[in-house]
């Protein structure tokens, strides 16, 4: 696979998720005061990240869309992909591999980061 095709690979996982909420491996958690709020409020912000579209290169240097900053009801989010190995004991080395990666999109306010 060549680096072009493993970005490629790595954004089209990360879409998945991000698009659909789930994925093979992978999961959504909501961290911080966002993981206080109520239910309705995490689905807004989740509905604004899978609607997310804007990908400036210095919040997506490597191509492959696990970053986002957004507005709802006039509040600052972001969203953030990691990747990491089957056991979640260190970072995947194969990130392009959802069989070897578990992939973990964390919504979050951004003044919580």
């Amino acid at each position: 696979m060549t680096p072009e095709e493993r970005m490629i690979r790595i954004r089209d996982l990360n879409d998945e998720l991000r698009l659909n909420g789930c994925a093979l491996n992978g999961r959504m958690v909501a961290m911080g005061a966002l993981g206080q709020d109520g239910k309705e409020k995490v689905i807004r912000v989740y509905r604004a990240a899978a609607a997310f579209d804007d990908w400036p290169d210095g919040d997506d240097p490597y191509g492959e869309h696990d970053f986002g900053k957004f507005e709802v009801d006039g509040e600052a989010f972001m969203f953030r992909i990691d990747y990491y190995s089957l056991d979640e004991m260190h970072g995947s080395e194969h990130p392009e591999d959802q069989n070897t990666t578990i992939r973990v999109m964390t919504l979050m306010y951004a003044e919580d980061y």
